[in-house]
């Protein structure tokens, strides 16, 4: 990370040149005006990874700064939420006295809400006992007098969770308030703020829909749970597990009650429509009874595999969020053969950074 570049007052410079080169490298496409999604210009990352430096009696957070190619003392860090770079200093002051929870201690990992929860995560080379268990309690009990926070110890095959891996985010979407589960170490999208505008863009979307929604990587329900209200009904797969645990949760939680998930790779659910293949998880599950009309694909850096493009060309309106612009370029050489661009976005989740999250919205030619 090039920790140099990251200058609030450059932001809408550097906007400004993804927002170029995104337009650039899709000119040979027939494409709508380019829709843009700024991010904040400081705090916007919901979570945030430091590595632990010893130095003597001191101890403190650092990053390696690839521009300088070398290591850089991190006390507080801008990218990250203010509930992050409020709960560093304490956590850091916390532990720089207390042997027993800064030995051998080398990362640590925080997960924060929008909603004021946060999530610590505290890893080692050595394991874990009783004693680091009693000190860790104490810390918890010191932390909570200023923050809704829980901890994790971490060492090799050892995971102590002093008294839960999860925080429940609460997001502004369009007036409604939806809640979302996020497990630490599963993915979430990692900047609150344009999380809220990816969900109301795809609402906007897909807002005169027909028929049901098939959704393809869903992770832990976040879109699935946002759109259902624009369908009759929506299916949707994951393979992860601890994803499809945390979706099952945020279905309760928002009492959306026309959603079903799968547990399921995007290949093996291909192979299923195509029939090609039975499985067990499909079991009382009428895949011929959903009238799926568009499909959603969040698909990851790889993008979509060939017998997946082509199973998407199927519907009269794909959906499709990449976090690699370069792959979804690929897939539209395929993809625009048979429908057409007519949403386009550009979302700034990983502002100072070459990183580009962007959207299309393709209809049947």
């Amino acid at each position: 990370m090039n920790l140099d570049a990251m200058d609030p007052k450059q932001y809408d410079k550097q906007l400004d040149a993804k927002r170029e080169k995104l337009a650039q490298l899709f000119a040979d496409f027939e494409t709508p005006e380019l829709e843009v999604f700024a991010s904040q210009d400081a705090h916007y990352r919901m979570r945030a990874e430091f590595r632990v430096w010893h130095e003597g009696e001191d101890l403190y957070y650092y990053m390696f700064d690839k521009a300088l190619n070398q290591k850089v003392r991190c006390d507080q860090f801008l990218p990250a939420s203010k509930l992050i770079n409020e709960v560093m200093p304490e956590l850091m002051a916390a532990l720089r006295p207390n042997q027993t929870l800064r030995h051998k201690l080398f990362q640590v990992d925080f997960l924060s809400t929008l909603s004021g929860e946060i999530l610590i995560s505290l890893l080692y080379h050595k394991q874990l006992d009783a004693q680091w268990e009693a000190e860790a309690k104490v810390l918890k009990q010191q932390l909570s007098d200023r923050f809704n926070v829980n901890i994790i110890g971490r060492a090799r095959k050892q995971k102590l969770v002093l008294d839960r891996d999860f925080v429940i985010e609460t997001l502004p979407v369009n007036g409604q308030q939806l809640v979302y589960k996020q497990v630490e170490n599963s993915f979430t999208q990692p900047n609150g703020e344009v999380a809220i505008k990816m969900l109301e863009w795809a609402i906007d979307i897909t807002r005169d829909s027909s028929g049901d929604l098939l959704e393809l990587y869903c992770g832990n329900g976040n879109f699935s749970i946002a759109l259902a209200q624009n369908f009759n009904r929506v299916l949707a797969t994951e393979l992860a597990k601890p994803s499809v645990d945390s979706a099952q949760y945020n279905i309760e939680a928002n009492k959306v009650e026309n959603l079903q998930i799968i547990r399921m790779s995007a290949e093996d659910f291909t192979d299923a429509l195509a029939k090609k293949r039975s499985f067990r998880r499909l079991e009382g599950v009428d895949l011929d009874s959903y009238n799926c009309n568009t499909i959603f694909v969040d698909p990851p850096r790889a993008g979509l595999d060939d017998n997946t493009l082509t199973m998407v060309q199927g519907y009269e309106r794909i959906m499709y969020i990449s976090c690699n612009p370069n792959t979804l370029l690929d897939n539209l050489k395929v993809l625009d053969k048979t429908h057409k661009i007519t949403r386009f976005g550009l979302f700034d989740q990983f502002p100072y950074t070459d990183h580009m999250e962007s959207g299309v919205l393709l209809e049947r030619r």
